[in-house]
């Protein structure tokens, strides 16, 4: 279990008007409700986008006259901006103003939205969801931070970050549903859904959200070069392993790429140790449960992200299921995320997020298992069901804890930079993650159709995935036993010391 940091000179406040609203179990005033309600609204639009295009994709293709290879760019597209800009997003909330940061992203993401519904051309569709997916990279940290510098670490953070995280849970779930029932009313309307509600919510955080003073530069200005390296191989990163199917994993062109995204990351290091203002002060990953919190996040929303994208063909292509059965299977795991909402902060009160992480991820790596079992006549009730509720209590688990763990014992102007890097950890597990599945598929169908042949294909994918869920398991099973043996106290032998000798020795100790 992760514990609070004790004060120190570096986690206090810079001015009295940054320090945390909420202290202990005090009773949340409505205007922290409301501020919470409008973070949440723009995580779970967020989360929904995410997922709500893919169900869209066929009608997309058919009604713009897209081919397959540009038709992935339109998913694609939105995680190259989301992932790749995270970090730079998360920073920037940190360095010129979480609130203002925010707005301006919810407004960009708003306007991108309304294009995405409107536009008659797959470039420009690209074009607009890679700008929702920069808009995203700064409203998911920047609202992440407001929250943890809002509300005190301990209870009230827990039951906080919980609502908030299982939000966006609950929106990357039931994105598929709302997709399966808007699409059959036309795609169009999966991209001009959002925009009613990022507008309200705009309206509201602009009310609502805390003003606080704008941050002091500092001396050394802004770490332009770390900016540039760090995001470029993010950036990089992603666009590499999305390419890598069309281009091929052996090609130059991909070996070449991979290379750079090595030599950019390793410049990106030598300068983040080097400069006075780092863009990632390193440091920060000395606290444990922040680095493995990190690394969970990898391996649970990774492994989520690769087996929605296996179920979603094995249902659709091989089941022959619509879309809408395809989103409503999916339903009883985004139920569960959703109704565990409000209790999950009492929860991690109780049991601590390392023990929460731990069950998370291995409810979600049982229920890969299970999966397994698929053939060419599974049941709903026989197949699918068991591992969507193994999966809900995953995400319910594992979701909130590891954002809570990922924010703990960090200090207030660092707040934006670890939403950025937890977040940043979410998108390159599900592009990375997403791309092995689809390359172990290629591979093991062999461009076969036939039912024997896509099994061939998604069953060792699915062993790949639950093989990312069950590391992602013995890294957070590390940790909680790291943990363990810190808090177990050390043995004092009782000796029966004079009491002259104790006089004496305790005089030296007061002195020392």
């Amino acid at each position: 279990m992760t514990t609070a940091r004790e004060p120190s000179a570096t986690s206090a406040p810079a001015n009295p008007s940054d320090a945390p609203s909420v202290h202990g179990d005090d009773k949340w005033s409505p205007r922290l409700w409301g501020t919470l309600i409008v973070l949440c609204a723009a995580l779970f639009l967020d989360a929904l986008d995410v997922s709500m295009v893919g169900v869209a994709l066929p009608s997309i293709g058919d009604d713009l006259h897209l081919s397959t290879s540009t038709l992935q760019w339109v998913v694609s597209g939105y995680v190259l901006g989301y992932g790749g800009l995270l970090l730079l997003g998360g920073r920037a909330a940190d360095l010129l103003g979480r609130r203002e940061v925010f707005l301006i992203a919810l407004a960009v993401f708003a306007a991108a939205s309304l294009l995405g519904g409107l536009v008659d051309n797959g470039g420009l569709l690209i074009a607009a969801r890679f700008i929702k997916g920069v808009a995203a990279a700064f409203t998911a940290p920047a609202g992440l931070s407001i929250i943890t510098t809002t509300f005190a670490e301990g209870p009230a953070r827990n039951r906080a970050l919980s609502i908030y995280t299982v939000t966006g849970a609950s929106g990357f779930s039931l994105g598929l549903v709302l997709s399966g029932l808007l699409t059959s009313a036309g795609w169009r309307f999966t991209f001009l859904m959002p925009v009613p509600v990022a507008l309200i919510a705009l309206v509201f955080a602009f009310r609502l959200l805390p003003r606080q003073p704008r941050p002091e530069r500092g001396t050394g200005g802004y770490d332009i070069a770390g900016a540039i390296t760090g995001t470029g191989s993010l950036l990089l990163l992603v666009f590499t392993v999305t390419e890598a199917q069309s281009a091929g994993w052996a090609s130059a062109r991909t070996i070449l790429s991979l290379l750079l995204v090595i030599a950019l990351a390793a410049a990106f290091l030598v300068i983040e140790q080097r400069t006075a203002h780092p863009l990632v002060r390193l440091g920060i990953f000395r606290n444990g449960g922040v680095a493995r919190a990190n690394l969970t996040a990898l391996a649970l929303f990774g492994s989520y992200a690769g087996f929605q994208f296996v179920a979603t063909l094995y249902l659709q292509r091989l089941l022959g299921w619509s879309a809408l059965e395809m989103a409503l299977a999916f339903l009883p795991a985004g139920a569960l995320v959703a109704l565990s909402a409000t209790k999950m902060g009492a929860i991690v009160d109780r049991f601590g997020t390392g023990r929460l992480m731990l069950g998370g991820v291995l409810s979600l790596t049982l229920g890969y298992a299970l999966f397994l079992r698929l053939d060419e006549h599974s049941s709903f009730l026989g197949l699918v069901l068991p591992s969507m509720v193994l999966l809900g209590i995953g995400f319910a688990l594992g979701f909130p804890s590891v954002n809570i763990a990922a924010t703990n014992g960090v200090a207030d102007d660092e707040q934006g930079l670890a939403s950025g890097l937890v977040n940043t950890a979410f998108q390159v597990g599900s592009a990375l993650v997403l791309a092995a599945a689809t390359a172990v598929i290629t591979a093991g169908s062999n461009g076969g159709q036939s039912p024997a042949a896509q099994l061939d294909g998604y069953r060792p994918a699915l062993l790949v995935i639950t093989g990312i869920s069950l590391v992602g398991f013995l890294v957070t099973a590390v940790g909680v036993a790291v943990e363990r043996n810190r808090k177990q106290p050390v043995a004092v032998p009782d000796y029966d010391y004079p009491a002259a000798a104790v006089g004496a020795n305790s005089e030296v100790l007061s002195q020392r």
